[in-house]
């Protein structure tokens, strides 16, 4: 299974795609029927529940906030991690975090989106 290639594209066309066309046919492709999204302070099931999140995360953010990758995706025995890095581009990142899939026929049943701590 190629790990980075799934965690690439959840990353680039889900949450990097402003557009929510765009992205809901990046989330039929990418996720099954039923996955689940698991983000810090809410849970979503299904394709129009898992885009509605994500429209609803970038609507909170400015328009350059984009998501990118810190190196690329590890996966083993069906689960997948990537971690990223978000913010403004050239800027220093504003919050970073680590993606966990659960990966099963080469779509994600569910995501686990995990924010680092700040530093003190």
């Amino acid at each position: 299974m190629d790990y980075e290639t799934i965690m690439q594209a959840n990353l680039d066309l889900v949450f990097g795609e402003r557009d929510p066309t765009r992205r809901m046919e990046a989330i039929r492709r990418l996720y099954s029927e039923r996955a689940e999204l698991h983000e810090p302070h809410r849970s979503a099931q299904g394709h129009e529940a898992i885009c509605q999140a994500v429209t609803e995360l970038l609507a909170s953010l400015p328009p350059d906030f984009s998501f990118t990758p810190i190196r690329p995706a590890l996966g083993h025995n069906g689960v997948g991690r990537l971690q990223w890095r978000a913010g403004p581009p050239g800027s220093p990142a504003a919050v970073t975090g680590t993606d966990v899939a659960h990966i099963e026929a080469g779509v994600i049943q569910s995501l686990h989106v995990f924010l680092d701590q700040p530093e003190a």
